[in-house]
């Protein structure tokens, strides 16, 4: 199970930290990532990182989000700078153990745990 936290609302060029707890160990998992769906949007790939700790970004938040893990803690972080409006949505995390792929675009249903996401509102 994956719960994330950390959301809320915040005004542009502010930043937030966003959690994903794992119940179990995420560590040996292949791929993390983190998604997001803007209001009437699809859910689109934002960051993703991997079991060598190579991160993958979409060209939306690069230079802006950084993805990374503490497997000691089975937790997931997104540090986000610099938000835009653009960034609000809701924003979810995700864990997969197959595959060999870690791209930003991984899809989101080719991951095994899934989490039910925060809300992030960047007026």
């Amino acid at each position: 199970q994956l719960v994330e936290s950390g959301g809320g609302s915040v005004q542009a060029g502010g930043s937030l930290r966003l959690s994903c707890a794992a119940s179990g160990y995420i560590g040996s998992s292949i791929c993390k990532a983190w998604f997001r769906q803007p209001p009437g949007k699809e859910r689109e790939g934002v960051a993703t990182i991997d079991h060598y700790g190579t991160t993958s970004y979409s060209d939306s938040v690069k230079g802006r989000f950084t993805i990374f893990a503490d497997d000691a803690k089975n937790t997931l972080y997104l540090q986000m700078n610099s938000l835009k409006p653009e960034d609000t949505a809701m924003y979810y995390c995700a864990a997969a153990y197959g595959g060999t792929w870690c791209p930003a675009g991984r899809s989101w249903g080719t991951f095994d745990y899934r989490g039910q996401g925060t809300q992030v509102t960047v007026s």
